[in-house]
């Protein structure tokens, strides 16, 4: 029997939280921009006991995906993809965003859809960001979920002039996560496999942190004080329901975005988080 293999991208304390929910008896594939990074990950896991092999890995080029395909697929049929890499609004500029966040993400979708093994499942982890953009039209959609990946940085939308604010850039990323994971659930669909997305609110990492430690650091904890539950997440319970949506108990859902953010966002909209909200 060949061996299972769970391909984690960005192994940081989400990645490696869902890994330890759902690789035990698999071998775990992670792999990173940094090397050293993914290392560490690796030595973490496998001092826990799990089966772990590395890689460094830039989402925004296709060849660097392809070759983590290749490695994934000579270590066995590959049954699961965490997907959890990117960059946040104080950490790079525009361009990069859209790259990485989410040109990146549906190179990822696309390559790793070609071989993902029936009964397989994946999980993006997007951004309750992708909940604050005001709604698109429905071309808007059509274009961030259907666009052929390596056309999608050309779509007007995503030009300079329209697109001059890291926070911006990363929601339009985020809300395409979205929409690119419920488009590619149906090519998945043919192979016998899911794929969903899990858009957290703030979940204490190191990229919180930043953020918290950042320009928009004020917002980010009037966020947190003005959210029904009052807290930031931790990655065990992003990681809680990744292992739903990738377990056999989640075998109906595919296709599907799941905010988690304390209510973060339904206090923006409705609630005590109104007065920093768009106004119609």
């Amino acid at each position: 029997m060949k061996k299972q293999v769970i391909v984690v991208i960005g192994p940081g304390l989400i990645g490696q939280a869902i890994a330890r929910r759902v690789g035990v008896g698999k071998h775990v594939l992670l792999a990173d921009l940094r090397q050293d990074n993914a290392d560490k990950a690796a030595a973490t896991l496998s001092d826990a006991g799990y089966e772990v092999s590395t890689a460094a890995i830039d989402v925004s080029s296709r060849e660097a995906v392809r070759t983590l395909v290749k490695q994934a697929t000579a270590l066995g049929d590959v049954t699961g993809l965490i997907h959890a890499a990117g960059v946040s609004p104080s950490q790079a500029p525009v361009d990069t965003i859209l790259k990485v966040d989410l040109y990146g993400t549906a190179v990822v979708l696309e390559e790793f859809g070609a071989v993902i093994a029936p009964g397989g499942s994946g999980v993006v982890i997007a951004s309750q960001s992708g909940h604050r953009l005001p709604a698109l039209s429905a071309e808007e959609n059509q274009a961030l979920a259907l666009t052929p990946v390596d056309e999608l940085l050309a779509l007007p939308m995503l030009q300079a002039d329209k697109v001059t604010d890291p926070l911006r850039a990363y929601q339009l990323s985020k809300r395409g996560n979205s929409l690119r994971v419920s488009a590619q659930a149906v090519a998945w669909g043919m192979r016998g496999a899911r794929v969903n997305t899990i858009s957290p609110g703030i979940v204490m990492t190191p990229l919180a942190k930043d953020e918290l430690n950042g320009p928009r650091g004020a917002g980010y904890r009037a966020m947190i004080d003005g959210s029904p539950v009052g807290r930031a997440a931790t990655p065990d319970e992003v990681a809680g329901v990744a292992a739903l949506l990738m377990g056999p108990d989640g075998g109906f859902i595919t296709g599907s975005d799941f905010l988690m953010d304390g209510g973060a966002t339904a206090a923006y909209w409705f609630g005590d988080l109104r007065a920093v909200a768009p106004k119609a």
